[in-house]
């Protein structure tokens, strides 16, 4: 499986199974988190930054354009000033929900039967 090197843009990028690819797309710390934060809304970049702690300003621009690029993510910006800008997700962006449901059931679970909760 090949597609484009989003990281560096200068070269193609072998993926040894589609877990990879979706890792590449949508993994990391903090990714996840914006994707679920935008799953339902239409949110300005501080309302982002609000709704996740500890993510610093530099990430969550750097997380935003690349999800931007990816494709899961569109981001408006409406000229007044000071200047808005709202993101929301893509309908790509929009199939990757699915996934992250199944992933917080999953965590639901774990957590229950980590700490003996049911």
């Amino acid at each position: 499986m090949t597609t484009e090197d989003k990281t560096n843009g200068t070269s193609d990028r072998e993926y040894s199974c589609p877990v990879e690819a979706t890792l590449s797309v949508i993994g990391g710390k903090w990714k996840p988190l914006i994707l679920w934060q935008l799953k339902e809304d239409v949110l300005r970049y501080n309302s982002l930054q609000q709704t996740l702690p500890g993510i610093s300003p530099r990430m969550l621009t750097k997380q935003l354009r690349e999800m931007e690029d990816d494709g899961l993510v569109k981001r408006k910006m409406y000229p007044q000033i000071p200047p808005r800008v709202e993101y929301s997700l893509t309908e790509f962006g929009k199939t990757v929900i699915p996934l992250l449901e199944a992933l917080a059931g999953w965590g639901i679970r774990y957590v229950e039967q980590k700490y003996n909760l049911k």
